[in-house]
C-alpha cells in the first residue's frame, strides 16, 4: 500500500483545513487508517484513527471535537477535517495504514506510512 497525503498549508488560528490521504491498491477497505503528527522538536503523536469500515473512530483528546476523520473506500481515500485550528496544531501530518478492522493510537501498529504534509497555523 502506498499512501499520498495532501491538503496541508498555512492557515490562521480559528481556520480550517481538510487533509486527504490517497491509497494505492485494491485492498484499502482491509486497512484501518490513522493520522499522526510531529511538531518541531516533539515526538510523533496520534491524532485520529478510523476502522476499516469507517464505522468507528478514535481521537486524541487534544483534537476531539475539532477534528473529524472519515474515509471513502470507493475512492481509496481517508480525510482529516480540521476546524478551529490552533497554533499548537502546527506540525507535519502523516497518514498511516494498519491491516485489520480496528484503528490504533500506537504508531508501531501501522504497516504503511505516507510522506507527510505540513500544516502551519499562525496566531
Amino acid at each position: 500500500v502506498q499512501l499520498q497525503a495532501s491538503g496541508g498549508g498555512l492557515v490562521q488560528a480559528g481556520g480550517s483545513l481538510r487533509l486527504s490521504c490517497a491509497a494505492s491498491g485494491r485492498t484499502f477497505s482491509s486497512y484501518a487508517m490513522g493520522w499522526f503528527r510531529r511538531a518541531p522538536g516533539k515526538e510523533r503523536e496520534f491524532v485520529a484513527a478510523i476502522s476499516s469500515s469507517g464505522g468507528s473512530t478514535w481521537y486524541a483528546g487534544s483534537v476531539k471535537g475539532r477534528f473529524t476523520i472519515s474515509r471513502d473506500n470507493a475512492k481509496n481515500t481517508v480525510y482529516l477535517k480540521m476546524n478551529s485550528l490552533k497554533p499548537e496544531d502546527t506540525a507535519v501530518y502523516y497518514c498511516a495504514a494498519q491491516f485489520g478492522p480496528d484503528g490504533s493510537s500506537w504508531s508501531p501498529d501501522y504497516d504503511y506510512w505516507g510522506q507527510g504534509t505540513q500544516v502551519t497555523v499562525s496566531s
